[in-house]
């Protein structure tokens, strides 16, 4: 069975003028995963130029964000001295601060500075993957190094305290926030009708040149009734699940959404959790906010603020699901 979640502003027909338009696919690997642009253009030469555009744009968020690079923005912080302030580039300022602001609004559930966690659990730089938890001593030292609370802002510097030993990991923001400067890059030159995605986070502005929008369908949990297709106009999804990355120990799937408050892997019953938002980094940092709030935490946490979401949970007669009123809104 299929059922269709649609925006409200989704126009019916595209103008007549972009019937001899076509659609030019790019794609390539970044940030340790895959992405993909498809965009309108009347002129199948203008993948190189675009190619170009969104490699610059990947690039600029490596260099800022990702602890796989040794010399990047991220990793000087990570490594810097006790104490010491440090003015970060717009984009790294911007980000820290929307993370630390969620981790807050959720008691700590949501947490940049998990990195030391991370590393302990094999999601990190220097570990491999693991296939047993880490002790428990372990995971208390993880998480004495982390806390969001002890880094603070100076907004009109753009400049961040490392506290000491603070290791931030901005896995679960910084690829929706690349998918979003990648889609305002396409406009600004023009490309105005596009699909953007990285690693499974999506975002979708304009349509097809039939007129027809950028229709996705969510990833759904074995033994799913049904297959959801989302209309991707002016919206973003990201989803937060265990069925690419996780670690095998004692017999049990353990996830690599890590719950910075107790220092384990979220619990294996929830399978997945997608947010539907203007802003991919907000769904991409929310999916996994809710991951770890829980079903029913989480579920309360996002309908309470209007927000678009799904979970589904794992049971012994299959994948049971629950969304919020506002994702149910959408539906056609």
């Amino acid at each position: 069975m299929r059922r269709v979640l649609v925006p409200l502003h989704v126009p019916a027909v595209a103008p007549l003028t972009r019937r001899a338009a076509g659609i030019v696919s790019l794609g390539g690997e970044t940030m340790g995963t895959t992405w993909s642009v498809k965009l309108v253009a009347a002129n199948a030469d203008a993948g190189d130029a675009i190619l170009r555009i969104v490699q610059a744009e990947l690039a600029r968020v490596i260099a800022q964000m990702s602890q796989w690079e040794p010399q990047s923005d991220i990793s000087r912080f990570n490594r810097a001295a006790a104490g010491s302030w440090h003015q970060l580039p717009d984009e790294f300022f911007y980000v820290l601060r929307t993370a630390l602001a969620l981790a807050h609004e959720t008691g700590g559930a949501y947490d940049p500075t998990i990195g030391a966690l991370s590393e302990i659990w094999g999601f990190g730089v220097a570990a491999g993957r693991k296939d047993h938890a880490p002790e428990a001593a372990a995971i208390d030292r993880a998480r004495e190094a982390c806390g969001w609370q002890a880094v603070a802002l100076d907004a009109e510097r753009s400049a961040a305290l490392q506290p000491g030993g603070v290791s931030l990991d901005l896995s679960s923001i910084a690829k929706g926030f690349a998918v979003d400067l990648v889609a305002q890059a396409l406009v600004r030159h023009g490309c105005n009708d596009h699909l953007v995605e990285i690693g499974g986070e999506l975002r979708g502005t304009g349509t097809k040149p039939d007129g027809s929008p950028w229709w996705v369908a969510l990833e759904e949990t074995q033994g799913a009734a049904f297959e959801t297709i989302v209309a991707l106009h002016g919206l973003s999804i990201a989803t937060s699940g265990d069925s690419r990355r996780y670690i095998e120990a004692g017999g049990r799937k353990l996830s690599h959404t890590i719950d910075p408050r107790s220092g384990w892997p979220i619990r294996d019953t929830l399978a997945s959790v997608t947010v539907l938002h203007a802003s991919c980094m907000h769904a991409d940092a929310l999916a996994t906010a809710l991951s770890v709030l829980g079903a029913e935490e989480g579920y309360s946490f996002a309908a309470s603020r209007d927000l678009a979401a799904r979970f589904v949970m794992r049971g012994v007669d299959g994948p049971r699901e629950r969304i919020t009123p506002a994702f149910e809104a959408m539906l056609d």
